[in-house]
């Protein structure tokens, strides 16, 4: 009993501990998909004159995954058995989805997979913000910036598709 007032989950783990493994499952998802292909394409391939600077997208990235973690973190911590069965199941097909886009674009340079891919990336993210909602407030709002980040970075992807094609 004294752990639980410690801050600790059942298993005995500091429940501290359990938030950073969601943030850290994350950002380093988001870094190994990031080792998938040449990041100076970007500078390389026509963009639409609205896209951001190279240099945006690694600390925007990082603030998400830190956010998305923390985020299913609460989804871990707040909700048991079906209900967070279906919220974590949500997070891992959005995850891998995330992860495979970098890949795909940088690394196999086909912006219109991409595309594909980025459209799945969207409607994953979409349905998490809703799944997490549900359960949990905060959790859902977590999830409004990488929803409306994601948004953007489909149209980026389809403008880049459009201008290289």
């Amino acid at each position: 009993m004294a752990t639980r007032a410690l801050g600790a989950h059942r298993t005995g783990v500091p429940t501290w501990l359990i938030w950073i493994g969601f943030v850290v499952l994350c950002v380093g998802v988001g870094f190994l998909s990031s080792l998938g292909g040449r990041m100076e394409l970007y500078q390389e391939i026509a963009r639409p004159s609205w896209s951001p600077p190279a240099a945006v997208f690694g600390p925007v990235w990082t603030a998400l995954y830190v956010m998305m973690g923390t985020a299913t973190y609460l989804i871990w911590r707040r909700t048991d058995g079906e209900r967070r069965c279906t919220a974590l199941t949500v997070f891992a097909i959005q995850l891998a989805l995330n992860a495979a886009w970098t890949p795909v674009f940088f690394g196999l340079e086909t912006f219109f997979a991409a595309l594909v891919v980025i459209v799945g990336v969207w409607a994953s993210v979409l349905a998490m913000m809703i799944v997490y909602a549900r359960r949990d407030r905060l959790a859902g709002a977590m999830i409004v910036p990488l929803f409306l980040w994601v948004s953007f970075a489909t149209a980026l992807n389809a403008g880049i598709w459009w201008l290289n094609r």
